[in-house]
């Protein structure tokens, strides 16, 4: 094995830390992993610093002793990284990158305030989770820490500096930190001066260029993996540096990147912890709450509706059901459970039986909740089965992604084709794909390389750095060089689901007054 004609993507998501080695036919080779979770800690959700740096090794020394099992080499070097992190939040640092305040996760509701007024400010929509919320939240607060700002970045950003030694990311990346002139690939100037404007008042010795990143486009280097940047990720020493770094990026570019979706009029969805569907669009777009303008890693505009809520309240009834299982005297594997329990939503009524779920673990800003109580509910006349419970928990899991791609569709008129599904919520073979182009209303494709998911996507976006023909643009590489053999199964919903799924969304949109009594209650 030639390792300097590999690429590896590493990507910090919710629950996973994963990297992936491809080689030069863009095939995984490799992987490690490590799993992980999020705390609220003093009402927020974070992640601390042990964490990050303890993880993200583990899953570095696990990925090493696959590739050593598998070729019976060390890995000491590669031809390129890069690192992808779940996008968004708040991660400041003084000039001697000292952080100065907990990672606040893009699972955070708590910039109501900040996001409603640079929404009207910008006339663009600024979502709470996004960095610039949270940094003029923090300066609506009167944070202390706020005169020693000198670098506010995302996971993926600090990851990038501690590799390289530069405060740089992509261009998808910085889409969600600040709003973007995709005509420039930058932030936006204008809502830049009006930022620096509102805040000049407070007297801070910097303006918001001096704090944020500098932003670069899918292929361009991103620095040179530094002496102090290789023993950060391989404590043993045995990671070599000089290795290019590409610009690190959000885990909705990796996601476009790893399902081919970066053209305009392709999408993709991304479901597990969170789900998000991203649209490339053509065309500017109205100010709406639910819809967020982002770009692919090439700075192209993207359409975004973004849940906070997905799979999480799944898993705690899978967890249920195990215990259960192992009650009753049965060992079951987690993954077949899993698997068992999403082919039995199939059999369920189209629009479960009259059984409703919120899956709110957190706040959801599309339907307005700034925290969130898990809730099932049923009428006494529901039809009560297992398969029915089922199907609820995973249209639950989908119903406000749904209700972002109606104002999407509907109010915009989008059109979208197909969508290409990757994360956990589309393992089991049809399941997911058939519950999201229920609800899309379109077909849904899955790749093979689906399971790799954003660290496969971040690989991708390393290797066209370094091996990308002189002006091939991403989409083309993409296109002509990774995904033209690519297998896949595509599904399309019957009207039978599609209809079913229209009658539950109903049901929930009637009942999220429930949901925002349980905030208040429980």
């Amino acid at each position: 094995m030639d390792l300097k004609k590999t690429a590896l993507g590493i990507e910090l998501g919710s629950t996973r830390i994963k990297a992936v080695l491809i080689d030069e036919n863009h095939i995984p080779v490799a992987s490690g992993d490590h799993e992980w979770e999020n705390q609220l800690v003093n009402g927020v959700w974070t992640y601390s610093m042990d964490a990050i740096h303890q993880g993200l090794r583990d899953c570095y020394a696990n990925l090493k002793k696959d590739v050593k099992a598998k070729f019976g080499v060390e890995l000491t070097t590669v031809g390129a990284i890069g690192v992808s992190a779940m996008m968004h939040g708040y991660l400041p640092f003084d000039k001697d990158m000292n952080q100065l305040a907990e990672f606040r996760t893009w699972r955070n509701t708590i910039t109501g305030q900040a996001a409603w007024e640079l929404t009207r400010l910008f006339g663009f929509n600024i979502p709470q989770r996004w960095s610039i919320a949270h940094l003029y939240q923090a300066i609506l607060n009167g944070e202390e820490h706020l005169p020693r700002l000198a670098h506010l970045t995302t996971l993926a950003g600090y990851i990038h500096y501690e590799l390289t030694g530069r405060h740089v990311m992509g261009v998808g990346e910085a889409a969600g930190m600040f709003p973007i002139d995709s005509a420039k690939n930058d932030y936006d100037q204008r809502m830049v001066d009006l930022f620096d404007a509102l805040t000049e008042f407070k007297g801070y010795d910097w303006k918001l260029r001096d704090v944020l990143p500098e932003v670069l486009t899918a292929g361009e280097n991103a620095g040179m993996l530094t002496a102090s940047g290789a023993l950060f990720l391989d404590p043993t020493g045995e990671l070599v540096p000089g290795i290019p770094v590409a610009p690190c990026e959000g885990d909705a570019g990796t996601g476009m990147a790893a399902t081919n979706s970066v053209r305009v009029g392709t999408g993709n969805v991304s479901a597990g912890t969170s789900d998000f569907a991203m649209v490339v669009v053509d065309k500017p777009l109205g100010v709406h709450r639910e819809i967020d303008m982002v770009t692919t890693p090439a700075g192209a505009p993207v359409a975004m509706v973004h849940c906070n809520n997905c799979t999480s309240d799944i898993n705690a009834w899978v967890g249920l059901f195990a215990d259960f299982a192992e009650s009753a005297g049965f060992t079951i594997d987690r993954g077949d459970l899993f698997t068992l329990l999403f082919k039995k939503a199939m059999e369920g009524d189209p629009d479960c039986g009259g059984l409703l779920s919120f899956n709110y673990f957190s706040g959801e800003g599309v339907t307005d909740l700034d925290e969130g109580r898990p809730l099932f509910v049923r009428t006494p006349d529901s039809h009560v089965t297992l398969a029915n419970f089922m199907r609820t928990h995973l249209l639950s899991a989908l119903a406000t992604l749904k209700i972002g791609l109606d104002i999407l569709t509907g109010e915009e008129k989008v059109r979208i084709d197909k969508l290409y599904g990757h994360g956990g919520f589309f393992k089991t073979p049809a399941v997911g794909q058939t519950m999201l182009s229920a609800a899309a209303g379109v077909p849904v494709s899955v790749m093979e390389t689906a399971g790799e998911g954003g660290p496969y996507g971040m690989a991708l976006l390393a290797a066209y750095m370094i091996w990308k023909k002189p002006d091939e643009a991403l989409d083309d590489y993409l296109e002509s060089r990774v995904f033209a053999s690519a297998r896949s199964t595509t599904l399309m919903a019957g009207k039978a689901d599609v209809d079913g799924f229209n009658a539950f969304l109903d049901k929930y949109k009637a009942a999220l007054p429930v949901e925002r009594l349980a905030t208040q209650v429980l």
